[in-house]
């Protein structure tokens, strides 16, 4: 991260990747580098009573990570956050959008996690203890109650963040979105807020273990406000002015038929 945070920049330009051993050397110095600061944010999390406190460490653990790497990010647009409750929806190319989330965002944001997370040890924890909710995909039933439980959250106050495609593809695009982050916004009465992160695709590929240099940019989007009063209605409303904004801006193709 070299340049600051929340500096205001044009669309990033591609990643240059370092071939060969080169490459090799820089993936593992990086993937050591995360296990590291990992375990030391996991350690700090773990006896910090405060959540806040501890999003504030695993952010800061974020930034210095990118930092050292050389992954510079570059954002935009967070001053149009909403100052009071909302839901950040952006798309998904890589593992590390989170981090690159946790990087940017305020403390007061809780991520909506899929249920499989939950198994990963350590990072299960690390999750746990700064808010993060996990979901299940696969099994309707308990979906539907960590469906209720995120809802109970978001009606509460809690701003939160989704990844509404669920998983990300091999190939650029952008899936087709779930419903639940927008049901959830609906519901909660408070304004949908579309996002668009690039560059973590090329710096994490799926199925690849090791991270490559690259420059990451993440552009928030003016908040979405649903003009329609019932909740499901609503919900098909905000999904769709949202998904348009992102795919707009993303400029890769509609997966949504994949």
């Amino acid at each position: 991260m070299t340049g600051p945070i929340g500096s205001d920049t044009s669309v990033v330009s591609p990643e240059d990747n370092a071939p060969g051993l080169l490459g090799l050397l820089y993936g593992a110095y990086a993937a050591s580098l995360f296990a590291l600061l990992g375990v030391l944010a996991l350690l700090a999390v773990f006896i910090t009573p405060s959540i806040d406190l501890r999003r504030r460490i695993v952010r800061t653990t974020a930034r210095l990570f990118l930092r050292l790497v050389g992954m510079r990010l570059t954002v935009r647009g967070l001053d149009t956050l909403p100052s009071g409750q909302c839901v950040i929806v952006a798309n998904h190319a890589s593992y590390l959008d989170g981090l690159v989330f946790s990087a940017a965002l305020p403390p007061r944001f809780s991520f909506v996690i899929k249920r499989e997370m939950a198994t990963v040890p350590l990072a299960a924890t690390l999750l746990r203890r700064i808010g993060s909710q996990f979901v299940e995909r696969f099994n309707r039933s308990k979906g539907a109650a960590d469906a209720r439980r995120v809802l109970r959250s978001a009606s509460g106050g809690t701003s939160l963040v989704f990844f509404p495609e669920g998983t990300f593809s091999p190939r650029p695009g952008l899936l087709k979105f779930h419903a639940g982050a927008f049901i959830t916004a609906a519901r909660a009465r408070c304004p949908v807020v579309p996002a668009v992160i690039r560059g973590t695709r090329a710096a994490l590929p799926p199925g690849k273990l090791l991270p490559r240099p690259a420059r990451i940019a993440l552009e928030v989007l003016p908040p979405v406000v649903p003009r329609a009063q019932q909740a499901a209605t609503a919900a098909l409303e905000l999904r769709e002015r949202a998904r348009t904004a992102i795919l707009l801006l993303l400029r890769e193709p509609d997966l949504s038929a994949a």
